[in-house]
């Protein structure tokens, strides 16, 4: 499988040497013609203002709508915010493909940055150790949006839509291969369904 990796800004590094482990092919992608035969893309976290600059700046902002709207995506945090089609009043570019209302920064600052054991609908072996840099929340789905992780507060931190996903917090700075591996089974069901 090749899978690309948004590789503009933030920890994109980390979800190639994931993806390496899992026996994926990433491919680094900064310009459009880096989405040609890609199976699945990854939208890594970092600063989502930035990567949306830069994104406006390459020219990517439709191709990756495009390529978002029927091949699977998965942003982890800043990614969450790229994906999501509410942000509030931010003026920032995004994709707007998926179904959800997100808030920036919903934890505060760098230093309000956390760890949790998380339950994951799908995700076998126990919680996921979660770790949550000033990261966003899921504030609204529509209905063909899944819930995947919940804080106990109730608070949505992971959501699936169809060939779509979004995680609050960074699995790649675990050894944890497990969501990883849950998107790469999402790209290998939509290679089979289009045979």
């Amino acid at each position: 499988m090749n899978i690309g990796v948004l590789a503009l800004q933030g920890a994109f590094i980390e979800h190639e040497k994931m993806l390496r482990r899992l026996g994926a092919r990433p491919l680094q992608v900064r310009l459009p013609d880096d989405l040609l035969g890609l199976d699945g893309l990854i939208i890594p976290g970092g600063e989502s203002t930035t990567i949306g600059k830069l994104a406006a700046d390459y020219g990517l902002i439709e191709p990756l709508r495009q390529f978002a709207r029927s091949t699977p995506t998965w942003g982890t945090c800043a990614g969450m915010i790229f994906l999501a089609k509410d942000i509030g009043n931010d003026r920032q570019p995004i994709l707007g493909v998926m179904d959800i209302a997100v808030s920036r920064n919903a934890f505060g600052r760098q230093v309000d940055s956390f760890e949790a054991e998380l339950p994951i609908r799908g995700l076998a072996g126990g919680p996921f150790h979660a770790v949550f840099i000033r990261a966003p929340i899921v504030t609204r789905t529509e209905a063909d949006v899944e819930t995947l992780a919940a804080l106990e507060d109730g608070t949505i931190v992971a959501v699936q839509q169809r060939h779509l996903l979004a995680t609050a917090f960074h699995p790649e700075l675990t050894g944890d291969e497990r969501l990883h591996a849950y998107f790469l089974g999402m790209v290998q069901r939509k290679i089979a369904d289009a045979k």
